[in-house]
């Protein structure tokens, strides 16, 4: 089932194209509006998830490209043990593979995660994400929908 890398490679290049954009074209911190609810606002994480240990002095960066890189390793070798018929668990892990990496890339790069989308209510902000959030949101969420479905053969 490796070859559902092409996914994650295409999640990798819209991560990237995306980022590149953002930015070029938006000033750090300043939300540029785009519809009621959500702006596009640029926002370097050097955290992790929800911006976990942004503040811990520098040593983050290189534990969670390590962390990363790990869960990489172990999703590739995931998606080599599936079955032809597992599409679904597939795409799922294909998804958060491109996620990983290509957050991994920005760290390993820039020492932080580009972030640019802004979802909000009011004065209350969810934090700031991209894209390869975005895989790695939907495919974690896909990896739940098939743990409960248990159509697994062994």
């Amino acid at each position: 089932m490796l070859k559902w890398l092409w996914l994650s490679i295409v999640v990798i290049a819209l991560d990237q194209i995306t980022k590149v954009l953002a930015s070029a074209h938006l000033v750090l911190h300043d939300p540029v509006p785009v519809l009621p609810l959500f702006n596009l606002t640029l926002m370097h994480n050097s955290g992790a998830a929800f911006s976990f240990l942004s503040q811990a002095g520098g040593w983050q960066r290189w534990f969670f490209v390590v962390v990363a890189i790990g869960v990489s390793v172990a999703l590739i070798w995931w998606l080599h043990q599936l079955q032809r018929n597992q599409r679904w668990l597939a795409v799922a892990l294909a998804l958060v593979l491109g996620g990983a990496l290509g957050n991994v890339w920005d760290r390993v790069t820039l020492g932080y995660v580009v972030d640019f989308v802004d979802i909000y209510y009011g004065s209350w902000h969810w934090p700031a994400f991209n894209v390869a959030d975005s895989a790695i949101s939907v495919g974690a969420v896909m990896l739940l929908v098939d743990a409960f479905r248990g159509e697994h053969k062994s």
